[in-house]
């Protein structure tokens, strides 16, 4: 009982305390914050800046572009459009009180159709705007440069895709694993090298899988990206490997070092198709260890971004 009177006592006091307080509202929280807060949105929506952004932004807008199946490079990835963030645009120019283009702050805007709702069909390249290319280095022989290529990367700050082939990671778990920890992008390139296209749709299948299975125990994660060895394929491999959830990846570059050319050959061959959106094949040969850090070089040069298969073939800009 003696516990309930103090409580009613409490009570009591905050109904006095609250009745004797006219301007107190329980239900509203910091008011005067609240009222400046609104009082500075007003006064920016009709600061004549941030009238000047909001109507040129328009003009600086893009469109975002559909993935689609071209007719020449089959599936190509979307691309996001951009528009004009007005609220965070004005925060950058509100200081000099101008309107400065260079200023403006974007939103990427996503399209309507990603290269995941297209039907299966090999990659060749990433959106041809895209001012990005990636480095694919298939790997089922050349492990003596493995370690030279790595280095360069590290140094380089690059990060590449190696296509591997089952039965060499079998034997080469080490090398795949500093692969794996490098945070490179590691893809399938079939168990043991065969004519992808002259198989049955049984052999094609374990050709993936079990190459899958080999790399997913080595690095713990399963490849989504499928490189046939040679770039040899059909529909029937283009389909088993959508149906084991990889996309298959080819080129729109060849340094064509199984050749063994010198370095300058390899380079010129490669800056003369060289192109927004490349995809550039590669193997670990005594070529690629010996030039990749010039080629690299070259390719920023130019204005290119290097990176994984994954983040070329994304729509981001």
């Amino acid at each position: 009982m003696y516990r309930y009177r103090i409580v009613h006592v409490i009570v009591f006091i905050i109904i006095v305390a609250i009745s004797f307080n006219i301007d107190y509202n329980p239900f509203v929280v910091n008011d005067a914050e609240t009222f400046s807060n609104k009082i500075e949105i007003v006064s920016k929506h009709e600061d004549s800046l941030y009238k000047q952004i909001k109507q040129k932004s328009p003009e600086f807008a893009e469109a975002p572009q559909n993935a689609v199946i071209d007719r020449v490079w089959k599936k190509t990835p979307g691309r996001n459009g951009i528009k004009v963030n007005v609220d965070k645009s004005y925060q950058q120019m509100k200081e000099n009180g101008v309107f400065d283009k260079t200023l403006l702050v974007y939103d990427q805007v996503p399209p309507e159709i990603t290269m995941e709702e297209l039907p299966p069909a090999p990659i060749y390249r990433g959106h041809p705007e895209k001012q990005m290319v990636a480095l694919l280095i298939n790997v089922s022989w050349g492990t003596e440069y493995i370690p030279s290529i790595l280095e360069t990367l590290k140094k380089q700050e690059v990060k590449a895709t190696f296509f591997i082939e089952g039965k060499w990671a079998k034997n080469n778990a080490d090398l795949v694993k500093m692969i794996k920890e490098q945070g490179h992008t590691i893809g399938n390139h079939a168990y043991n090298h065969p004519a992808m296209e002259r198989l049955s749709s049984v052999e094609i299948r374990e050709q993936i899988a079990q190459t899958n299975e080999i790399l997913q125990a080595i690095t713990g994660e399963t490849p989504k990206w499928f490189a046939p060895p040679s770039g040899g394929f059909n529909d029937q491999v283009i389909k088993i490997a959508d149906e084991l959830n990889m996309k298959t990846i080819l080129w729109s570059v060849d340094t064509i070092d199984w050749k063994n050319p010198s370095v300058s050959v390899m380079m010129n061959r490669v800056m003369g198709k060289i192109h927004p959106g490349a995809m550039v094949l590669m193997h670990p040969t005594d070529t690629i260890a010996q030039g990749l850090k010039p080629l690299i070089q070259n390719i920023k040069e130019k204005g290119y971004r290097i990176g994984a298969v994954g983040n070329l073939l994304n729509e981001e800009r």
